[in-house]
C-alpha cells in the first residue's frame, strides 16, 4: 500500500471528519489518497484558519481536530493556532509537509525545521521517516493531543516518505481510563468544605466535560454552594441559576470579587494558571481547594493548601456523595452579589446611545440567540463585557479564549462550530481588527453554504488596546485606522452585507440574518469611549457597597 494512502485510512481510523487546511506541492500523495477517503477537505483561505476551525472542532466534541499545511511558509502560520490550541485545552493534530529528505534538488529553499519550531508549542512533535511508522505516530498523535490535559501534536510527512510502499497494518485505537483522586484528597476536601462558613465554587475550562458537568450540578443541587465561573468556564452550569454569583471576567474589583473575598473556603474546579487569573489569592485565613485532572501550577497569586488530583468528574462526585450540607454556611451575601449583579447587567437595556455601548450590545445579542445557540468570540475589549454580562445557559454556547488570547479566530471558530452544530443558529461576535486578520474565510463559509452571522463591532481602532492607554492616562496614539465598506465588503463574496443605523435597528436585524440562511455580516458601530470609565472606576465604586 501506498504510504500516504496508509496515512489518511490511519486517520479515518481514528474517526477524522474532517481535515481542513490549504494543500501544497509537498502533500500532493496525500491530497490523493483524500480524493477517495471519507474525510471531508475543508480547503480553507489561509492556514491560520484552517488551525482556529481545527481548534475549535476539538474543543466542541472532545476529538482531535486535524489541519494541513505545506512545508516553510504553510507550517509557520499554524504557529499561532498551535498555541492557540495548546494554551487552550484543545486537542489538535497538524500535518505539514516536507521536502524529500532522502534526496533532493531544491537544496534548502522553503526549508525550516518544522518540528523543532513546534517542539515549545505542542504537546508532541515528529518527522515521519519511514513509511512503517506510519500507524504508530498517527495512534501516538492522537493519544496524545487528547489525553488531559488536551492540546496540539504535529506530524511532518516529507514527500518521498508519502510515496513510498508498505504492508504494516493499522493500529486500533487503545481505551483508556483516567486516574481518579486519592481517597485520603477526597475525604480532606470533604472536611474542609463541611468546617468552612462561606464555601465559594469556581469553574473553570477543565470543568467543561458533559460529565463534569452533570455531576457539579448536582452537587449545587445537594448543597446549595453559590458559584462563579472564570471567562472559559462560562456555561459549564446553567448562569441563569439563581446561585450564579458572577463570572470573573475582570480579575478585581468587580461584584464577583466581593462574593470571592467573603468566602473562607473556594473550591476550585478546573481552572489553572494558563487562564488570566479569576482572582488573587493572599496570604490570609481563604483556604482554596484545587480540583483538577493535574496539579496546581503554584505562582504569586495561587498556592492552593489542597489538591485533589485525577479524573474531575469522579472527584467531585466522590466528594458529593460524602458532603452533608450544613446549617451554618452563610449565604445571605452571596444572594446579595448575586442580585446586584443582575440588576447592573440590566441597567443597559435603558441607554439608546448610538453608536451602541458594549453592554447594550451584549444584551441584545442575549435576547435573539436562543439557550443552545452558539455565540463565538473574537479577542477584544467587548470579550471581556461578554463574559460579564452575557449569561451562558449551556456549556460551549459562548466560545471565547482567555488563554492564548488571540485575534482572528472569531469567524473561523463559528464556521467550526456550525459543521459540529449545523441544526443550532452560530453568531461570530469580532472586532474590526479581529475580522479583519482572517476576513478572507467569508469566502470558505459562502462555499461550505453556512448559515452564520457575523457581528462586527466597528470602532476604527484596536479598542483593548485603546482602553488600556486611557486608563495608563496615556495619550491616544498608534491605534487608530481605516476600515473597508463592510457591506460591500461582505457582498463582493457572495455574503450579504448590512449595516445598523440605529440602536433600534439591531435587533431586529440580527433576529432577521438568524432566521435567514446563508453568510451575514453585518457592520454594527460600537461606542467604548467609557471602558475606563465603566469597567475601571464605576463597577469599583458600586461593588465597594457591598
Amino acid at each position: 500500500m501506498k504510504a500516504s494512502d496508509l496515512f489518511v485510512r490511519a486517520l479515518e481510523a481514528e474517526g477524522v471528519e474532517y481535515i481542513f487546511g490549504i494543500p501544497g506541492e509537498e502533500n500532493l500523495d496525500l491530497l490523493e489518497s483524500l480524493r477517495d477517503s471519507s474525510i471531508k477537505l475543508v480547503l480553507t483561505r489561509h492556514e491560520q484558519g484552517a488551525g482556529f476551525m481545527a481548534a475549535t472542532y476539538g474543543r466542541l466534541t472532545g476529538k482531535v481536530g486535524v489541519c494541513l499545511a505545506t512545508l516553510g511558509p504553510g507550517a509557520t502560520n499554524l504557529v499561532t493556532p498551535a498555541a492557540y490550541a495548546q494554551l487552550g485545552a484543545m486537542p489538535m493534530l497538524m500535518i505539514t509537509g516536507q521536502k524529500p529528505i532522502k534526496t533532493s534538488k531544491q537544496g534548502r529553499f522553503q526549508v525550516v525545521d518544522v518540528v523543532d519550531m513546534m517542539r515549545p508549542i505542542t504537546k508532541y512533535t515528529t518527522q515521519i521517516v519511514s513509511g512503517e511508522r506510519i500507524p504508530s505516530v498517527i495512534r501516538e498523535s492522537f493519544r496524545i493531543a487528547a489525553e488531559e490535559r488536551p492540546g496540539a501534536t504535529h506530524i511532518e510527512i516529507p514527500e518521498d516518505i508519502a510515496r513510498e510502499t508498505t504492508t504494516v497494518p493499522l493500529l486500533k485505537p487503545s481505551q483508556t481510563r483516567r486516574p481518579v483522586a486519592e481517597e485520603k484528597a477526597v475525604e480532606g476536601a470533604k472536611t474542609m468544605i463541611e468546617q468552612a462558613t462561606s464555601p465559594l465554587l469556581l469553574i473553570g475550562a477543565g470543568a467543561n466535560r458533559k460529565l463534569t458537568a452533570k455531576m457539579l450540578r448536582r452537587l449545587v443541587d445537594h448543597t446549595g454552594i453559590p458559584f462563579v465561573t472564570t471567562q472559559m468556564g462560562k456555561g459549564v452550569l446553567n448562569e441563569s441559576d439563581p446561585l450564579f454569583v458572577g463570572n470573573t471576567a475582570l480579575s478585581d474589583g468587580d461584584f464577583v470579587h466581593k462574593a470571592i473575598e467573603r468566602a473562607d473556603l473556594i473550591i476550585n474546579v478546573g481552572h489553572d494558571v494558563v487562564e488570566k487569573p479569576p482572582f488573587f489569592m493572599h496570604h490570609d485565613n481563604q483556604k482554596v481547594i484545587h480540583i483538577n485532572f493535574e496539579s496546581a501550577a503554584v505562582d504569586p497569586v495561587y498556592f492552593p493548601q489542597l489538591e485533589v488530583v485525577g479524573d474531575i468528574a469522579n472527584s467531585v462526585w466522590q466528594i458529593n456523595e460524602r458532603l452533608t450540607p450544613q446549617d451554618h454556611w452563610k449565604r445571605d451575601f452571596y444572594k446579595d452579589v448575586h442580585d446586584a449583579y443582575v440588576k447592573h447587567r440590566n441597567e443597559s437595556d435603558n441607554d439608546d446611545r448610538f453608536p451602541v455601548l458594549p453592554e447594550r450590545l451584549v444584551n441584545e445579542v442575549r435576547a435573539v440567540m436562543p439557550d443552545d445557540g452558539v455565540v463565538t468570540l473574537d479577542n477584544g475589549v467587548y470579550k471581556i463585557w461578554f463574559a460579564r454580562n452575557y449569561p451562558a445557559y449551556g456549556p460551549n454556547t459562548l466560545l471565547l479564549d482567555n488563554a492564548l488570547a488571540s485575534m482572528g479566530a472569531g469567524l473561523p471558530s463559528a464556521m467550526a462550530a456550525k459543521l459540529v452544530y449545523p441544526d443550532k443558529p452560530v453568531m461570530a461576535v469580532c472586532g474590526d481588527g479581529g475580522f479583519m486578520m482572517n476576513s478572507q474565510e467569508i469566502e470558505t463559509a459562502v462555499r461550505l453554504n453556512l448559515h452564520v452571522v457575523v457581528l462586527i463591532l466597528r470602532d476604527d481602532a484596536y479598542g483593548m488596546i485603546k482602553w488600556k492607554q486611557a486608563h495608563m492616562e496615556f495619550d491616544n496614539f498608534g491605534l487608530d485606522y481605516g476600515n473597508p465598506d463592510f457591506v460591500e465588503y461582505a457582498n463582493s463574496y457572495g455574503a450579504s452585507g448590512h449595516r445598523v443605523t440605529a440602536i433600534d435597528e439591531l435587533g431586529p436585524l440580527m433576529r432577521e440574518c438568524l432566521q435567514t440562511p446563508g453568510v451575514h455580516v453585518i457592520d454594527c458601530p460600537v461606542d467604548y469611549s467609557q471602558n475606563d470609565k465603566t469597567l475601571n472606576q464605576d463597577i469599583r465604586k458600586l461593588s465597594e457597597r457591598l
